[in-house]
């Protein structure tokens, strides 16, 4: 069985990493805004299985790294907890975008929507923040028990790119209706500033438990 712990607390920590804009949400948006909800769409779900990939490669990686050597998943935990705390600190010191959303109401050059889809795809798989992040994050919510880890980090894993496909969604949806009122845009980006300084927050906080917390 897998052995997760603080479910609520991975749920919480996903949905505001999910709220963050990133190249991925920009991304979305553009599409959405300059070829329509079904665009917006379609580039959610490509970015939702570039995300799966990661998954993938996170749970395999894992896995094998915990019944190889528990030293080596210790120093991995504490690797994870020092890049967290780094992470947040960054969301912390960030500043209120000026350009960033307001430019993803640009319309990008139109594409069938098969093309927008592998765009998504690539647009994540190629984001080695990306695994990287999942390698930080994932092994706080797993036991120490080396069976049914892989299992564990798969779950977390799937549920975190479910979670955040809906988003996503919601995010190609709201930029369509958005699309070229200038006044929706400037209240997402002072939206966005502050949900970059919770998650800010979230980070440190995850990353100082992880760097406190008893391996027992």
């Amino acid at each position: 069985m897998p052995d997760i712990h603080h479910f609520a607390l991975f749920l919480l920590s996903g949905l505001l990493l999910n709220m963050t804009p990133g190249a991925d949400m920009l991304f979305i948006m553009s599409r959405s805004a300059g070829q329509g909800v079904r665009a917006g769409a379609m580039a959610a779900l490509g970015v939702g299985a570039g995300c799966l990939v990661h998954v993938t490669a996170a749970a395999v990686g894992l896995s094998a790294l915990i019944a190889a050597s528990d030293l080596a998943f210790s120093v991995v935990k504490w690797l994870g907890a020092a890049y967290l705390v780094w992470l947040g600190m960054g969301l912390l010191r960030s500043k209120p975008q000026t350009q960033g959303l307001q430019g993803a109401v640009t319309a990008p050059v139109a594409a069938p929507l098969r093309a927008v889809f592998w765009q998504g795809v690539l647009t994540n798989v190629l984001n080695p923040k990306i695994v990287l992040f999942f390698l930080a994050f994932l092994p706080q919510f797993v036991g120490p028990s080396a069976h049914g880890q892989g299992w564990a980090f798969l779950l977390l894993g799937v549920v975190f790119t479910v979670n955040g496909t809906l988003f996503n969604l919601g995010v190609a949806w709201v930029a369509a209706r958005a699309r070229g009122r200038m006044a929706d845009v400037g209240r997402m980006r002072r939206l966005a500033w502050w949900v970059r300084r919770l998650t800010g927050v979230m980070f440190i906080g995850l990353g100082l438990r992880l760097a406190l917390a008893s391996r027992a």
